[in-house]
């Protein structure tokens, strides 16, 4: 009931689910459609898994059940990392998975979920909704034989699980880590050895070293993978990944088969995934983190030298990237201003509002 009472405020999603109530639906054909949904994670997380799952039920809801989609988790249909192309052949009709997962296809598919060095999630959900970054997307996705839609977004991560401490750039020179995304190409400048695993199989990577850190989402999912258990120095900030955004990717075919209210009825599901995954994020992180710390978790920040030599070869990636395929250069030249005036905005509301606050709580 709260999830409900949350998403039936006046939000645009909540806008645009409202018109389609029973008498719109009624207005064209109504078949019955059912489809089948990969997932990448595992139905544990209920946070990444859980906005997937809630937003298939709205879809049945919103077409009084005449739109059935059922959800599988990671390996269920195919392997976690596959999701993406089982979704462009079409052997199943749409995927849950993280598009930063695929850069070894185009290294364009980060800008769906996350850049290091990026935007938080405000700043994300800006540029894709209102600031032309879904609209680039669509035509990179185009290109690749699929469509995705945001399907929610993490929030800022934390960076991670480490067997031992991280100190100097030095200590990460041979440093084997679990890390997504182009976050893996901008560590491998500073000498560590990446490597990207499913949520699944980071705990086994850990506790046998075959991975001497690995990094996934903050400390609610981190708890549920029980990462904490066999690395117990916790690292922030995750500069990787200021924000994370999930994706459902749709098999085109599929998707034009589908009525139009169908359509609009997925598009608004998503939406309220997207903002609910958030705001859940939010209030579990805090709790969990309280549970790990508690339990005898080590946080850590990364000193200002590692941090500083991480988007100094961040900045030196996307030259190279931009040289190398056209569809990054194109995504990169508009999402670099809109980054850049994001940072420029927020150092004059959310963040000295928030570097206040924080200073203040600790004072009591």
């Amino acid at each position: 009931m709260q999830r409900r009472r949350f998403l039936a405020r006046g939000t645009a999603a909540g806008t645009l689910a409202a018109g389609l109530a029973a008498p719109a639906l009624a207005q064209g054909s109504n078949p019955q459609v059912r489809w089948r949904l990969a997932s990448s994670y595992p139905r544990s997380l209920g946070t990444i898994y859980g906005a997937m799952d809630m937003a298939v039920k709205r879809v049945g809801e919103l077409t009084e059940g005449r739109f059935n989609i059922s959800l599988h988790p990671a390996g269920e249909l195919v392997p976690a990392l596959q999701v993406l192309d089982a979704t462009q052949s079409g052997s199943v009709e749409a995927g849950h998975s993280a598009s930063y997962f695929y850069i070894g296809k185009d290294p364009a598919y980060g800008f769906g979920t996350a850049l290091p060095f990026g935007l938080n999630a405000r700043g994300q959900n800006a540029w894709l909704y209102e600031g032309g970054g879904q609209a680039l997307l669509d035509e990179f996705y185009a290109s690749q034989g699929v469509m995705a839609m945001p399907i929610g977004n993490t929030g800022a991560q934390m960076a991670g699980w480490y067997r031992k401490e991280i100190k100097t750039v030095e200590d990460l020179k041979g440093l084997k880590f679990r890390v997504g995304g182009l976050a893996g190409m901008v560590l491998a400048k500073l000498g560590v050895v990446a490597q990207q695993l499913a949520a699944g199989d980071l705990y086994v990577a850990l506790e046998k070293g075959t991975l001497d850190a690995a990094e996934f989402v903050g400390p609610y999912d981190d708890e549920k993978l029980g990462l904490h258990k066999v690395a117990k120095y916790y690292y922030y900030p995750g500069w990787w990944e200021g924000s994370a955004t999930l994706g459902l990717f749709i098999n085109p075919k599929a998707w034009a088969a589908l009525p139009a209210h169908y359509q609009a009825a997925l598009r608004t599901a998503a939406a309220e995934a997207n903002q609910w995954c958030t705001a859940k994020y939010d209030v579990e992180n805090p709790r969990a983190m309280g549970r790990l710390v508690a339990g005898g978790a080590v946080l850590r920040a990364f000193p200002r030298p590692v941090l500083d030599a991480s988007y100094k070869a961040a900045e030196a990636l996307y030259a190279e990237l931009s040289e190398k395929s056209p569809a990054f250069k194109k995504i990169f030249e508009h999402w670099i201003r809109f980054r850049n005036e994001q940072v420029l905005w927020q150092q004059f509301c959310e963040g000295p509002f928030d570097s206040y606050m924080a200073a203040a709580s600790r004072r009591k």
